[in-house]
């Protein structure tokens, strides 16, 4: 015999709706989907909710449980207080159809504007290699099943409607993580998809997304960030564009092939020749001049550098009565 608990569900549709108090038994080891379905089965038989496995593996029974984005089947009643009064309410982000369940074609869109995996040329799908140092890079991404919780919870859609068509969200930018890593995409411009196409500049990183996935993805360290500084060393760091002034393309497409390149490893037995990896970029010689030294260009400034914290009339080396350095003192003779 279980327990009664006080239950407040959201109940309505897409006009309006409010909360509604019941007064449910539940039972030891049950989760919140399970209190749910006896509400269906006993009092509000047209209570709309939507679920699948009920293993947490298919991510279609999210919902806000206290406030809380959750999956539904993965929150244990144990973690409440009996006395605790458990509100249940849709996903906020989202429009909602009716009850519990709320209209997440959002995110279907969004991820048909995302540019799928681009096969390499001249390799055949059956012939694919990767290192598992490369898939473990990635891996972590492909356990997303898309409850669509760190969507919910990302407030760059949650608090601004007409961010939306602008901003992708968390959920898709470890797919442009991911495919940017794979070391068989053939696609180059990922890092320049994400950034205007995506919005991934709209994310401050408040990982508040990496705190509600029930995979435990760590969706903003080891993916959006990892894009920013992608983004940021494509585009604002200045010693890429330094290097892009010193090594224009043209002198590098002049350069000839070192004939001496790393040799390849030796195929195992049985291998048919395919591809283990993809080839890294082939070593060029840096382009000099007909003096045998580096050509490099100067850099000037039209206005003068920030002022010195010491001062414009300082003298080095400073003298010892201007230092400020606090000798050790000796130890004292009762110890301390």
């Amino acid at each position: 015999m279980g327990t009664k608990r006080h239950f407040r569900v959201w109940r309505g549709d897409d006009t309006g709706g409010s909360l509604e108090d019941f007064q449910v038994e539940v039972n030891e080891g049950e989760v919140v989907l399970d209190v749910i379905h006896r509400l269906q089965a006993t009092q509000t038989p047209d209570l709309a909710v939507r679920w699948n496995c009920k293993a947490g593996k298919c991510g279609s029974c999210s919902m806000e449980i206290n406030g809380k984005p959750r999956l539904g089947c993965m929150t244990r009643m144990s973690t409440f207080e009996e006395t605790e009064t458990v509100t249940v309410t849709p996903l906020r982000t989202f429009p909602v159809i009716r009850d519990l369940v709320t209209n997440v074609n959002f995110n279907y869109q969004k991820a048909r504007e995302l540019p799928a995996f681009a096969p390499p040329a001249g390799v055949a799908p059956g012939e694919y290699r990767m290192q598992q140092v490369d898939v473990e890079r990635s891996q972590e991404f492909r356990k997303c099943i898309e409850c669509f919780l760190c969507q919910n919870v990302c407030h760059v859609i949650r608090d601004h409607e007409e961010n939306k068509h602008a901003f992708s969200g968390p959920r898709f930018f470890i797919r442009a993580a991911e495919l940017d890593m794979h070391p068989l995409d053939a696609r180059d411009d990922r890092k320049e998809l994400a950034q205007a196409e995506q919005g991934l500049g709209y994310c401050n990183i408040t990982k508040c997304c990496t705190e509600v996935c029930p995979e435990h993805i760590k969706i903003t360290d080891n993916a959006i960030i990892p894009m920013k500084e992608r983004v940021v060393d494509r585009r604002y760091d200045p010693v890429t564009w330094l290097g892009r002034k010193i090594f224009r393309r043209d002198q590098l497409d002049e350069q000839p092939v070192p004939a001496a390149v790393l040799p390849k490893p030796a195929a195992a037995a049985g291998d048919t020749g395919s591809n283990w990896h993809q080839d890294g970029p082939v070593p060029q010689e840096a382009p000099v001049g007909a003096d045998g030294k580096l050509v490099v260009a100067e850099l000037t400034l039209d206005r003068a550098a920030a002022g010195s914290p010491f001062g414009d009339d300082q003298v080095f080396p400073l003298p010892p009565e201007d230092l400020r350095y606090q000798h050790p003192s000796p130890p004292s003779g009762d110890g301390h």
